[in-house]
């Protein structure tokens, strides 16, 4: 029998949802998925109706992490935008040494390095070393933020007030994007495809769009005037820790969007590119922003409910 696939946060939480598309689409090519999940619902329910084997456990419990990766084939390992990262990289590194594992795609941030702009991108490094180190064939995926991230932020202010209120600078900011199921079908590629060399990294940018894009953009789907309004980092944090995110995600959010002003600044820093490995590893070419907009444009006119990022 093969043994299954490890998907991790797969469920779906409130980011790209990467390892609910990495689920769905695993088991619509017939191959077996073990979901890791935090808590049994409905979300959980929809899954194992689709066919996958669910798993109840904790990232920072070792002995649920062991029990999940027992049997596993190939891990898909993302952590959300929390506390935690580095002590659940060292827990997955150890339950996948111990059972063998020879395949772990791990998903970071476009940027990973010590000296990428914000805490969790540091940390993100981190996390690739460790996963080395376990000499279990960790391959990284550096994903840029997420349109779903985005529309998120967006929905905070423009469906009560007809405006895009965030920090990001002057409206000829730069901003590389891409979709969360962009992500999952290269994680996909990866998870099934031919031996990988240990340790590469694949950036991935589904377009580069500069503020006043996105703001047209919004207008021209929703069918109504979309104005942005540039607000102080201080508003943006307070605003956001009002509304349940949690501070992890603010800080890191609040020194991401920092660097991106600075980028917006300065041409040489702002020169971001389309990745081809979308096409090449996932097997299509990456959803457009205005695609994302359309497919979403219920949700992005609705009212937001207070949610932890």
């Amino acid at each position: 029998m093969t043994r299954p696939i490890l998907v991790t946060s797969a469920a779906g939480g409130r980011q790209g949802k990467t390892g609910r598309h990495v689920s769905e689409m695993l088991l619509k090519r017939g191959i077996a998925v073990r979901a890791f999940v935090h808590k049994i619902d409905e979300r959980s329910e929809a899954l194992r109706a689709l066919g996958a084997e669910i798993v109840e456990g904790d990232f920072l419990d070792i002995r649920s992490v062991q029990r999940a990766v027992e049997g596993a084939g190939a891990i898909y390992f993302a952590y959300p935008v929390q506390d935690g990262l580095l002590d659940a990289t060292a827990a997955m590194a150890l339950a996948a040494r111990e059972a063998g594992i020879s395949r772990l795609v791990n998903l970071v941030m476009l940027q990973s390095s010590p000296d990428a702009p914000t805490p969790r991108m540091r940390q993100n490094y981190l996390s690739e070393q460790v996963f080395e180190w376990a000499g279990i064939g960790a391959v990284h995926v550096r994903a840029t933020v997420f349109y779903e991230n985005l529309g998120a932020l967006v929905r905070q202010s423009l469906p009560a007030q007809g405006a895009v209120r965030l920090p990001w600078g002057k409206e000829q900011t730069v901003l590389p994007l891409v979709a969360g199921e962009d992500v999952a079908r290269v994680a996909v590629g990866l998870l099934t495809g031919p031996a990988l060399t240990a340790g590469t990294a694949y950036p991935l940018v589904g377009t580069v769009i500069a503020l006043k894009d996105i703001i047209a953009t919004f207008g021209r789907v929703l069918a109504k005037d979309v104005r942005y309004v540039e607000i102080t980092d201080e508003e943006w944090r307070g605003d956001a820790l009002s509304r349940g995110y949690n501070p992890h995600a603010v800080t890191h959010l609040s020194a991401l969007w920092k660097a991106l002003r600075a980028a917006g600044l300065d041409p040489e820093r702002a020169r971001f590119a389309v990745t081809d490995t979308i096409e090449k590893i996932g097997g299509a070419r990456p959803k457009t922003f205005e695609q994302f907009v359309r497919e979403q444009q219920t949700q992005l006119a609705a009212q937001p409910l207070a949610a932890s990022a």
